[in-house]
């Protein structure tokens, strides 16, 4: 279960987000309903075109009394009523986890709920300016030391999933067309936000018409724009200009410009996976925290000072990346870097890691094996860290297959394979268990949870051995916390009398 709104004062991109991650649960199997409450922007139509059930909360027309919730304004009711009318339409309901993603809620909010519903409580959060009482924490935005950030935030022990690694991008993204380098530069795109109340779009447009540049300009924004009409006046009085409204997704319209002018909201991330260079321009306080980052590490440029909107100064910006060819291609090449398309998936397969299942391995597992374990990532903590040709990969995994005393499976989370582990038994009473994840999906406790999966259809009489790589923390504190013991530097053991003591206390 989701709980999300839309209004002039949120905008439209925690919706967006929101969303993101709906595709990715429900591609893995969950069912996914969202919780919302109209505040002007319709976030339920939003949501519904997006192919999702939607519970509306009742509107209110009450006072929202002070708070220390520097942005509890933007619920238009108390955290107390929307406690109660959030957990009227959920009662029957009771979801495994609740995401919210709000800056008007604290942990006043986490807490009652999870008392109400018996819920695990995500928040998908940027600010860090509340007390948080979360069993998962989502931020996808630059931070220096993610723990620091939430230091004396949080009022319980939260899994604290950081940095754009995991930023919530649509379905589309991952497998998009990217931006292809264009010179002489031959249109530019416009998008700051689906709200866009100040109207910085008209500032823009003003400024690429300074900066000298007579091409065509695409300019997005959404049906909840108070200042669309004037927008689209605007841009009919400007030869090749469009203004293009509630578009599915971005992905073209990134792709297809020579440069972007975009604000530094949720959609720089979206522009970052595609490739896109950006003149990004600060339009709210927390946006303060992304793009200095961004600048200093050459992946956008922004007018000077940051969070100037002086029309001279936004287009110095852009005339300064249209001047540059080799400036846009290295900054497109550092943005596809730090954003891969996959973070809604990754935050997805988290939430779900203790549901992963094993099922046997067969052939037709070969390519995706030989890719994950020819990584370099999985080579480096592998007895082998050479290449494996294609020709020794099938002829090994004919011979394992072939095997009785070798279990070979595949970890899953739904239909999705996630990792490689097996077992081989070594004599009566001993088996050695060795695995390895998808490369992308370390760091997500999938590993821990194959692993207890697999064990389950293992004969209890057996002793379980693991050899651990030195240096390889990871597996260590995974083979830890599945209460093996160190039998030395490099080896692990599970009793078989523990496997099975477990196996019923389970």
């Amino acid at each position: 279960m989701i709980r999300t709104d839309a209004s002039r004062a949120i905008g439209t991109g925690h919706v967006r987000r929101s969303l993101a991650l709906a595709h990715a649960l429900r591609e893995l199997g969950a069912e996914v309903r969202f919780v919302t409450r109209d505040l002007g922007a319709d976030a339920g139509s939003i949501i519904g075109q997006a192919g999702f059930p939607v519970l509306q909360l009742p509107a209110r027309n009450e006072p929202v009394p002070p708070s220390a919730v520097p942005h509890a304004a933007w619920a238009e009711v108390s955290i107390e009523r929307d406690v109660m009318d959030t957990a009227e339409v959920l009662r029957a309901e009771r979801p495994d986890w609740v995401v919210l993603d709000h800056y008007a809620f604290d942990a006043v909010w986490h807490n009652a709920i999870r008392a109400e519903l018996g819920s695990r409580i995500a928040v998908i959060d940027d600010l860090a300016d509340r007390m948080l009482s979360a069993d998962l924490i989502v931020d996808h935005n630059f931070a220096p030391d993610h723990r620091v950030k939430y230091e004396g935030r949080a009022a319980r022990e939260s899994i604290l999933l950081g940095g754009p690694r995991y930023a919530l991008l649509g379905p589309a993204f991952a497998q998009a067309e990217r931006y292809a380098s264009q010179d002489p530069p031959a249109s530019i795109g416009v998008f700051l936000g689906g709200v866009d109340s100040d109207n910085a779009s008209a500032v823009v447009l003003n400024a690429i018409d300074r900066a000298g540049f007579k091409g065509p300009v695409e300019i997005v924004s959404t049906s909840v724009n108070p200042n669309l009409t004037a927008l689209q006046t605007v841009a009919a009085a400007r030869p090749g200009t469009s203004v293009r409204t509630d578009l599915p997704d971005l992905t073209g319209f990134f792709a297809r410009h020579s440069l972007q002018v975009g604000a530094g909201g949720g959609a720089t991330w979206e522009r970052c996976c595609i490739g896109a260079p950006t003149v990004l321009l600060v339009l709210a306080e927390n946006q303060l925290a992304v793009v200095p980052a961004l600048v200093a590490e050459n992946i956008v440029v922004s007018p000077e000072p940051l969070g100037t909107r002086d029309v001279d100064a936004v287009a110095a910006a852009i005339r300064a990346l249209l001047d540059d060819a080799t400036r846009r291609s290295v900054m497109s090449e550092r943005a596809r870097a730090l954003v891969d398309g996959h973070g809604a998936r990754r935050v997805a397969l988290r939430m779900l890691a203790e549901g992963v299942t094993v099922r046997a391995a067969v052939r037709d597992d070969a390519e995706r094996m030989y890719r994950w374990r020819n990584h370099p990532a999985t080579r480096l903590v592998s007895r082998n860290v050479g290449e494996i040709t294609w020709s020794n990969h099938l002829a090994w995994l004919d011979r394992v297959l072939d095997d009785p005393g070798k279990k070979l499976m595949i970890g899953m989370v739904g239909t999705l394979p996630i990792g490689v582990i097996r077992f081989d038994r070594l004599d009566t009473s001993r088996a050695e268990v060795s695995l390895y994840l998808d490369p992308m999906l370390h760091g997500l406790g999938l590993g821990s949870n194959m692993l207890r999966a697999a064990e389950a259809v293992v004969d209890d009489d057996l002793d379980i051995l693991a050899e651990v790589a030195e240096g390889n923390g990871g597996s260590a504190r995974m083979f830890e916390s599945a209460e093996y013991a160190r039998i030395d530097v490099t080896r692990w053991i599970k009793p078989a009398k523990g496997r099975v003591q477990a196996k019923r206390a389970g």
